[in-house]
């Protein structure tokens, strides 16, 4: 069972060695990127190609590592006793089962994705380091060890937003998604845009990796970013002549679509002005 890419989703050599390592080792794959390199979407993916479920856990900055387990509602016991219903006699009727419990007791295989760990606290990763080194846990309330059927292939995306504890990195085979360059672009546009015109394409580029150049941007402009741009720019003639005729002077139509904060629509706008005066 190997990772080959997909007809929707364009994988580099290492990005399909990095899958198809941790899925070898059974160790969880973690994936380190910019933000709209598609990430999660590489899972939803790996999933699919594998003819695997995909249990998706997106973490938040309030979500604890238990959850992942499972969860004890005490509060609706109480009420349901004191209410006299009957299901109080079975303590299983109040735990809600988590998303690792979901993948251990799955009866095939499954791809567990574990998204955006940064965003939680420092201790959560550290809190589901046996769960996912040994794939079990145990559940007090029942008094019981869950255990993992079939070890998941585990894929954990992380924006880089804060460090990961070593012993956490320690289990975990890493990959770093790096920008792609303009030729992998341009296979990743075919496939969202299929009909597009070839000089679109070396049009928009050009004007991309400019203002992914500029220094000083606050967020540059991502994959996802830029392929929404497109869509836009060929529904739109008027746009398309601007982008071609360099009318635009680094800031570029539709930008609305790739910049997403005014410090660097200003930011653009000031050298575009200053580039004008110089000429």
């Amino acid at each position: 069972m190997k990772f080959q890419g997909t007809k929707q989703y364009v994988a580099t050599e290492d990005l399909k060695i990095a899958v198809n390592a941790a899925l070898t080792l059974e160790k969880p794959l973690l994936v380190k990127g910019e933000p709209g390199t598609g990430k999660t979407m590489l899972a939803i993916e790996v999933a699919q190609a594998l003819g695997m479920r995909l249990v998706e856990w997106h973490v938040k900055s309030t979500t604890k590592a238990s959850q992942g387990l499972y969860e004890y509602d005490a509060v609706s016991r109480l009420r349901d006793s004191q209410l006299g219903n009957e299901k109080v006699s079975d303590i299983a009727n109040y735990i809600k089962k988590g998303k690792l419990w979901d993948a251990f007791t799955a009866d095939q295989r499954v791809v567990l994705l574990v998204d955006e760990i940064d965003k939680a606290d420092i201790e959560f990763p550290n809190d589901l380091l046996q769960e996912l080194d040994r794939m079990e846990f145990y559940c007090y309330e029942l008094d019981q060890t869950i255990k993992a059927k079939h070890r998941p292939l585990v894929i954990i995306t992380s924006n880089n937003e804060k460090d990961l504890p070593d012993a956490f990195l320690r289990r975990c085979f890493f990959h770093f998604i790096t920008f792609p360059d303009r030729d992998v672009l341009e296979k990743i546009i075919n496939i969202h845009i299929p009909k597009i015109k070839k000089k679109l394409i070396k049009d928009s580029l050009d004007t991309f990796f400019e203002v992914r150049k500029v220094p000083g941007l606050k967020k540059k402009p991502s994959t996802s970013e830029l392929v929404d741009w497109l869509k836009l720019l060929v529904s739109d003639d008027l746009a398309q002549e601007i982008l071609t005729s360099k009318q635009s002077n680094l800031v570029p139509p539709l930008y609305g679509a790739l910049l997403k904060n005014e410090q660097d629509v200003e930011l653009l706008q000031r050298l575009a002005f200053m580039a004008k005066r110089d000429s």
